[in-house]
């Protein structure tokens, strides 16, 4: 019991302290207004739908797009949407979709134990070049 609640306090720290390096969204993608990220988790199964959920990220947000895998057993594993919403940034994208798996491992962990089916879509700020050709 002691040894998973310091596991989980170590794991919470280290997410903290992932937060603070990514830094804000407004530092790192200063032309952002807002990214809605809505993820579809699925497992391998009978229920293969594990959870739906949407994050609304706003400029004030950190800018840190790692997401855990669901599954309690998954050691390393995850889904890092930094890469997608970076190239949406730089090639100024509105919405993307698309699915990750979790290259997590564990011991009698199928190697796709885990995947989510992402949608993103991104509003960008007004700048006054855009202000005055939608004029």
């Amino acid at each position: 019991m002691m040894a998973n609640k310091q596991h989980h306090s170590a794991k919470a720290e280290l997410n903290r302290q992932n937060r603070l390096a990514a830094g804000l969204v407004s530092e790192r993608f200063p032309k952002v207004d807002s990214i809605v990220i809505n993820l579809t988790y699925y497992q391998k199964g009978v229920n293969p739908i594990l959870m739906v959920r949407t994050i609304n990220v706003l400029p004030s947000t950190y800018a840190y797009f790692n997401m855990e895998c669901m599954i309690r057993d998954c050691v390393g594993g995850g889904f890092d949407l930094t890469p997608i919403i970076t190239r949406m940034v730089k090639d100024h994208k509105k919405s993307i979709k698309g699915k990750l798996v979790c290259e997590g491992k564990n011991d009698g962990l199928a190697p796709d134990h885990a995947s989510i089916a992402y949608e993103i879509t991104m509003q960008f700020k007004k700048t006054a070049a855009s202000v005055a050709s939608s004029k």
